[in-house]
Formats: structure tokens, C-alpha cells, sequence
């Protein structure tokens, strides 16, 4: 643990109260790792080819809507799709990255806590109530966004992707190294995206973004996020708003939590 005092102490010494806590955070993420590595079938075959499934229950409840209501625009990922490996080691390489990226996310509380112990000592009485809730925060932010973007954003996403033709005479092949990286990439994005009231709070209490700021900004960053959820989504309303919505909501948050903090 670092002294409360830290500018007393040399780098060495803050090096050296580091340490411990970056050894229990490797610790973690290396159980983590082997336990996900281990758990292989159940991660690619349950979690990571989950979205492009017609049985995921994002697609069966908008292929649901088109049964009932006719509304062909809403079908996503009604057709099964064939994967090719073309790297030798792209497999093995694949489970490799794939059991690190889990054993990340899944040690996100424990790294969180572990930066908690060491900061805290250095931090005054009115800076640790400020920042008191940072872990739990912090980690409800994220797992959100990773749950958004694993059953909103993913599905959408990989449909459009999917289905999208240059020309007919064009045949998709599609590589699992390039679906492991857009599922992936959407889930981390929107893990980090759902981070922005966290960053409005201490923005804000840097005096870095206001309230006003915020407000001023506000139909520049309903457009950013619109076009952002229009790209992403199939082109029909239902789908751009069930991306744009929750992103909005963000934003709003992050005014009213500037607001507070700026009193």
C-alpha cells in the first residue's frame, strides 16, 4: 500500500507498493485464463457463436415481430452461415485470444479493486468519499455495456455485416478470426461507451466538462450517436432506435451527473 503521503515517497517506493497488487492482478487473470481456456466448448460454441444463431434470444424476439406483424425489415440472422478457418494456427491462436479477452473481463472487479487499494492511502478524506462506489460503479458500467453490446449489438451488427452484397457477384466466405473480431470488438466497445458517465463524473469534478457544456453539445452528440447507431443496425427505425436510445440515455445521465457535481 502506498503512504499517505505520497510525495515523501521516491519512485522505488511506489514501485515497490505497487508490486504486490500487480501480482495478485496477474494471479487473476491467469486463473481466469485457465479456467476459460478449459471451458472452451461452452465459451465458443455457447457465449461467442451465440449471435449469429437464429435461436439467440435477440434474433428470436425480432424474428418473433416479423411472424406477427409482417415487418420483413426486422428479420436478423434467420440463416445459418458457415465459417472457414484459413491460418494454420488461426484456431488454436483464436481460443488463445479469446480465453485471454474473458479472462479480462471477467477479472475487471478484482484489477478495479486492486487500483482502489493502492490509490486509496493517497488520497485525502474528501477525495475518498468523492470517488467512494468507484469499483461497484465502474463495474456496472461495464458489465451493462458488455451485456449491451453482446445481445443488441452484436446480433444487429453481424446481420448487417453478413448479409450486406457489394454485387451478386460476390460470395461471402467468412473467415472465424474476422466474426471473432467484430463480435469482440462490439462487445469491448460498448463495455467501454457505457463508461461515459463515469468520465462526465470525474471530468466534472476536474472542472474539464460542465452541465452547460453538456447541453450546449447536445444535438451535435444526438447526431454523432445516431449516425453511430444508423451504420451498425439494419435500415429500418426499430433497430437504430433500440441502439440509439440507451446511448442517448447515457448522455443524459452524464449531463444530470455533471450537474450535481458542479452543484
Amino acid at each position: 500500500m502506498a503512504k499517505q503521503n505520497s510525495d515523501e515517497m521516491s519512485m522505488w517506493e511506489h514501485i515497490e507498493a505497487l508490486r504486490p497488487h500487480l501480482v495478485r492482478s496477474v494471479c487473476a487473470v491467469f486463473v481466469f485464463f485457465v479456467l476459460a481456456f478449459i471451458c472452451k466448448g461452452f465459451i465458443v460454441d455457447g457465449i461467442l457463436m451465440g449471435p449469429q444463431s437464429a435461436d439467440f434470444p435477440t434474433n428470436r424476439l425480432l424474428n418473433s415481430f416479423v411472424e406477427r406483424w409482417g415487418i420483413e425489415g426486422l428479420a436478423v440472422n434467420a440463416t445459418t452461415y458457415d465459417f472457414i478457418n484459413t491460418s494454420v494456427a488461426g484456431q488454436f491462436n483464436m481460443h488463445m485470444r479469446l480465453a485471454l479477452i474473458v479472462a479480462l473481463v471477467l477479472s475487471v472487479p478484482w484489477l478495479l479493486w486492486e487500483i482502489w487499494l493502492y490509490v486509496r492511502p493517497a488520497l485525502t478524506l474528501s477525495e475518498r468519499k468523492a470517488c467512494r462506489g468507484f469499483v461497484f460503479w465502474s463495474c456496472l458500467c461495464l458489465g451493462a455495456g458488455v451485456l449491451f453490446g453482446y445481445y443488441v449489438m452484436s446480433p444487429l451488427a453481424l446481420n448487417f455485416l453478413l448479409n450486406y452484397q457489394l454485387s451478386p457477384s460476390f460470395e461471402n466466405m467468412i473467415d472465424i478470426g474476422s466474426y471473432f473480431s467484430t463480435v469482440t470488438s462490439s462487445v469491448l466497445a460498448c463495455g467501454g461507451v457505457f463508461t461515459l458517465p463515469l468520465v462526465i463524473y470525474f471530468l466534472a469534478r476536474m472542472g474539464i466538462v460542465s452541465a452547460t457544456f453538456l447541453r450546449r453539445y447536445r444535438k451535435h452528440a444526438f447526431f454523432v450517436l445516431a449516425c453511430f447507431s444508423a451504420i451498425i443496425t439494419p435500415p429500418d427505425v426499430f433497430s437504430m432506435t433500440l441502439v440509439l436510445l440507451p446511448l442517448y440515455l447515457l448522455y443524459e445521465l452524464g449531463i444530470s451527473i455533471a450537474k450535481r457535481v458542479n452543484g
